[in-house]
């Protein structure tokens, strides 16, 4: 199967109750394509401020790759700068966020899998 760059993308404003609109390009779609095993895989792109909102994860945790950009992760509440190739974990029971507060865009991997 080959899923077309035009195939995967999706918008979301206000993702998880953060600001502005992220463009998520589905890698594979869902807990189908992955085997019961996790819940998404997905490219993420934001522009200058826009945020992935503060939210927990309960019976899974969240893994995300910096490819490109700065911004600022909540990792329970402990503000960390990321850049490109830094990796983000929140573990089961665990709450974060993600801002782009650099002046270009913020590119990361987002993977979800089951605890």
């Amino acid at each position: 199967m080959v899923r077309t760059s035009e195939e995967q993308k999706v918008r979301k404003a206000n993702a998880r109750g953060g600001a502005g609109e992220v463009e998520m390009r589905l890698l594979v779609n869902g807990a189908e394509e992955l085997y019961g095993k996790g819940k998404l895989f997905n490219h993420m792109v934001m522009e200058p401020g826009v945020s992935v909102g503060l939210h927990a994860h309960d019976g899974d945790n969240e893994i995300y790759y910096i490819l490109t950009g700065t911004g600022e992760y909540n990792d329970n509440g402990t503000i960390v700068t990321v850049k490109a190739g830094d990796v983000c974990i929140c573990n089961d029971g665990e709450i974060h966020a993600l801002i782009n507060t650099g002046s270009e865009v913020m590119e990361f991997i987002a993977l979800v899998v089951n605890s």
